[in-house]
């Protein structure tokens, strides 16, 4: 039950909201890195940029990491967006397979219900008959 719990905290709705905090932490700290590391990003926001399109495996080349440090470091970057980006594809997953998942349950219980009715009324014809007791058979055969 807790791995259940744990699974829609990470994953589900809350889990989105978690995954695009991360991205833009991610996004963020990376912006700086590259201004820090990279001396062709002049400003916070070419770093930022250089951050975004590394992240997002994008490559436009109008700015490249071009020290040794700066490309370790867009590596770094990559691998963390990959993995960001994945949390965010199976966030929005699951948001789309438990509204269909609410559908079945939904159905489910419905059908569960029926069934429910049906033996209490088959138990209470069955008491009514056992009740009357057996009936005689009149007439020849």
């Amino acid at each position: 039950m807790r791995k259940v719990k744990l699974h829609k905290l990470v994953i589900g709705r809350r889990g989105l909201i978690y995954s695009l905090g991360l991205c833009m932490l991610i996004l963020g700290l990376g912006g700086l890195g590259f201004w820090a590391l990279e001396p062709r990003a002049e400003t916070y926001s070419d770093g930022l940029w250089l951050a975004f399109t590394t992240a997002a495996t994008v490559g436009y080349g109008d700015i490249v990491p071009s020290t040794h440090a700066s490309r370790f470091f867009a590596v770094v970057v990559v691998l963390m967006g990959l993995a960001v980006l994945s949390l965010v594809t199976a966030s929005v997953a699951a948001m789309l397979v438990e509204v269909e998942e609410r559908a079945v349950d939904s159905e489910l219980l419905r059908e569960i219900h029926a069934l429910r009715l049906e033996v209490r009324h088959l138990r209470d014809e069955v008491h009514t008959l056992r009740e009357e007791g057996p009936k005689e058979k009149t007439g020849t055969p």
